[in-house]
């Protein structure tokens, strides 16, 4: 009898058991970034564009400000592989050292902002109360001004620069970092560990430094790197319209200010096609990496 019910329940266990599901890869930050399928060969893309941009001026050695009134926009050919610009100066050089501009714009323009927006969101949601209302009516002060429209005005009044450019995008896109960190920070606050750390008696600024703000450095990079795109293309609007990096440096936005003629889109498209080009796989490739980072960062997102 004992039998007979034994068999029973292994039977009826046999039965709720749930089934098992197969092993998957490892579940690691890799594997999640490399699940978004555009994320690799967009990461892939844009190194090969920083590596062109960095290293090309070293091996095509032409002075990009070399201006030649003989080679007035002449076609791609063998002395100038792009052909020339209405100065008569080389457009891939022009390309390689823009490059270079552009990204470096991008990228410390990026950085600052995110720093800016991971201070004060650890300092808005740790502290809370006061500090928090403050901070966050400045950042909805901020938010209320078109980015655009405000580094225009600055460039009209101030003059156009390399440092304006890089400080007023800055100062005006550090807003949606703060909103991530702030959210995150006010969770971590919460946890257990915090506490204990607190309650052992760390200081606030040590609590900060070592416990929150590492914590939010992986969303943190993902803001950082679609921030990168936004400030690429901001540059290239303003250089665009002859606000953005004074002459005769070039930049990728002040290349396709050219294009502004009719003329020039339909009879020289080397002029504009290469620098347009560059924006738009940089720009492209900028955001499927951060979208991989997200996924890498938050295993809850969806490839």
């Amino acid at each position: 009898m004992t039998d007979v019910i034994r068999e029973d329940f292994d039977t009826v266990g046999e039965i709720n058991d749930p089934p098992r599901r197969p092993r998957s890869r490892a579940n690691t930050p890799w594997s999640r970034f490399t699940a978004y399928r555009l994320a690799f060969p967009s990461l892939i893309v844009l190194v090969l564009l920083v590596a062109v941009c960095v290293i090309g001026p070293l091996v095509y050695t032409i002075d990009p400000n070399a201006v030649d009134p003989i080679l007035y926009r002449n076609p791609p050919s063998s002395e100038h592989l792009l052909g020339t610009d209405s100065a008569g100066r080389d457009v891939l050089a022009r390309l390689l050292h823009g490059g270079r501009v552009s990204l470096l714009i991008g990228l410390v323009a990026a950085i600052a902002a995110t720093f800016i927006g991971v201070l004060l969101g650890a300092l808005a949601g740790f502290f809370r109360g006061r500090t928090d209302a403050l901070l966050s009516r400045i950042t909805d002060v901020v938010q209320a001004f078109p980015t655009l429209i405000v580094i225009i005005t600055l460039a009209a009044f101030l003059g156009p620069s390399f440092g304006l450019l890089i400080v007023s995008m800055a100062l005006m896109e550090w807003t949606g970092a703060y909103r991530v960190v702030r959210g995150l920070t006010l969770s971590l606050r919460e946890r257990d560990a915090i506490q204990a750390v607190t309650g052992l008696g760390a200081t606030n600024w040590r609590v900060i430094s070592k416990h929150v703000v590492p914590s939010v450095l992986g969303p943190a990079t993902v803001v950082a790197t679609l921030l990168t795109a936004g400030v690429i293309l901001t540059e290239a609007g303003l250089s665009f319209l002859g606000l953005g990096v004074p002459p005769p440096t070039a930049s990728w936005g002040s290349m396709l200010s050219e294009a502004q003629s009719l003329q020039i889109l339909q009879t020289a498209p080397w002029l504009w096609l290469p620098p347009g080009i560059a924006i738009t796989l940089t720009v492209l490739s900028v955001n499927f990496v951060g979208d991989g980072l997200r996924n890498a960062v938050d295993p809850r997102q969806e490839s």
